[in-house]
């Protein structure tokens, strides 16, 4: 049609009429305007901005860190850094801390230690013990469900979001990239940070936690998900006044079991 178009304005154009010409033209720039609208791609407001993440998700035992392995890697990492640090030239078993110099004053450093890393990888374990995860994202927001745990909840915008605030700690999450990031800081400087991706066909969805005291060394573990379908409800319940809560099997009609 394009084509057919484009050949009327060429016959036209060596003709003498100018009017012709003009409604020539102006009919080949709506058949490229509709042309160019059609090959668009349709954007669904539905969708969110970002990759999904949504979906039921099961630990995959064989991939994930297993927190007990991890400690003894970790152990023998800082293990083989001291023997090092000890063999090498200028080396010596106790060094002065300079002191933190503000304006003309000049304050002694905190002599405070946080909590060793086998408390924190006792903690990376107590945490990271859900063997299973929902989750449900839209586009304003994503909402991750984690058995005998509050809600992880973010926003899709780039900035950093704030989520939660009380005496007990401030929890915070970020977008980097396509990766989603929580921060929890509790009391004592500790710190708990939530990584997760997922892969690019929304299969396997990865968590790296990682746990630090007064900024000391942290401990990391990756816990890996696979989507799979999550069975239905076998009951619907409500809370009724005059018999409490009433259940019946899913697919049911609950009014008739309320008029029995």
């Amino acid at each position: 049609m394009l084509i057919k178009v484009e050949n009327l304005v060429r016959k036209l154009g060596r003709g003498r009429s100018p009017l012709a010409t003009i409604i020539a033209t102006l009919c080949l720039t709506l058949n490229v305007s509709a042309f160019s609208q059609d090959s668009l791609p349709q954007l669904d407001l539905d969708l969110p901005l970002r990759l999904d993440f949504s979906g039921s998700w099961e630990k995959d035992f064989r991939r994930s860190d297993n927190w007990e392995d991890e400690l003894t890697r970790t152990l023998r990492i800082r293990q083989e850094s001291a023997i090092r640090q000890q063999s090498s030239p200028g080396s010596s078993r106790s060094r002065s801390t300079p002191p933190i110099s503000i304006g003309n004053l000049n304050l002694p450093r905190s002599r405070g230690r946080g909590a060793n890393i086998v408390d924190l990888a006792r903690l990376a374990e107590y945490i990271s013990r859900q063997s299973v995860l929902d989750i449900v994202q839209t586009r304003d927001e994503i909402r991750i469900e984690r058995r005998g745990e509050a809600a992880l909840i973010c926003g899709v915008e780039y900035e950093r979001q704030q989520t939660f605030s009380s005496e007990h700690g401030v929890e915070v999450c970020a977008w980097d990239g396509q990766q989603l990031v929580f921060q929890i800081m509790l009391p004592d400087d500790l710190t708990i940070m939530h990584r997760f991706t997922v892969s690019s066909n929304q299969q396997v969805l990865n968590l790296l936690t990682r746990i630090y005291s007064k900024g000391g060394e942290p401990f990391n573990l990756i816990q890996a998900f696979n989507k799979y379908e999550a069975p239905r409800d076998e009951f619907n319940c409500i809370q009724t006044l005059s018999r409490g809560q009433v259940c019946n099997q899913s697919g049911a009609d609950l009014s008739t079991v309320l008029d029995n």
